[in-house]
């Protein structure tokens, strides 16, 4: 591919397929320009900097999501349906959560997702600095509950390029794992469930912490306003 046919759009959805199949350590230009038959200045003279296209592929995964309507379904209904797709968008491109902890990441697509998440807090009733709180509780709850598969990804692929057995190093940790774990009653009776598993969580452990959250911003607005609260 000639550098006069290369567009961004091109660079930043194959660095998009790059960073999902070798997360953030396995992205760099030379790779990239040669999966788009280019060389790397051609990459390097459209995006800047790999910092820069981590941010450009960052705001297009955001732009993978649907903003669900408030004219036609209640706040609660819409905070499930934005949230359960932010944790799937999370889920299906780990390395974006190791981003967050590594570049400043806000871009037209975040900036969607963050206002409409902020109208349906205030559709509930939530006003001003609350409405700010409310948005950001459920936010950091979907983070936390992505970063067990972004560092199982992590993991995974940093004891491959070990010149290992990636599956096999991995086995080795969670047996020395269980075998700590044993030595406390509790953590020993859970190692035959799938929580037991590296970065895992019980089945349906996200929809249960969601809605836990949800019925505690509900019961917030229905109590008695208090002064300062």
């Amino acid at each position: 591919m000639p550098r006069t046919t290369l567009t961004s759009e091109q660079i930043v959805d194959a660095a998009v397929g790059l960073l999902d199949a070798e997360g953030l350590e396995g992205l760099n230009m030379r790779a990239l320009g040669k999966q788009l038959n280019s060389a790397a200045t051609a990459v390097y003279w459209h995006v800047g900097s790999k910092d820069n296209l981590i941010t450009l592929a960052a705001d297009r995964v955001w732009n993978e999501l649907a903003l669900p309507d408030l004219d036609t379904l209640d706040w609660r209904t819409a905070a499930t349906r934005l949230t359960t797709d932010l944790h799937a968008m999370l889920v299906r491109h780990p390395w974006l959560v190791q981003a967050f902890g590594s570049l400043p990441l806000f871009g037209p697509g975040k900036a969607r997702h963050d206002d409409h998440s902020l109208a349906i807090y205030e559709a509930a009733g939530f006003t001003g600095a609350q409405a700010d709180q409310a948005a950001a509780t459920v936010f950091t709850f979907v983070l936390g509950n992505a970063l067990g598969t972004a560092a199982t990804d992590a993991l995974t692929r940093r004891l491959g390029r070990g010149g290992g057995d990636a599956e096999e190093s991995m086995r080795e940790s969670m047996a020395k794992a269980r075998e700590i774990a044993s030595r406390f009653p509790r953590l020993r009776a859970r190692l035959g469930t799938a929580g037991a598993d590296y970065g895992a969580a019980p089945d349906n452990s996200f929809q249960f912490g969601l809605q836990a959250i949800l019925d505690g911003l509900e019961a917030r607005l229905a109590a008695p306003r208090t002064a300062g609260s």
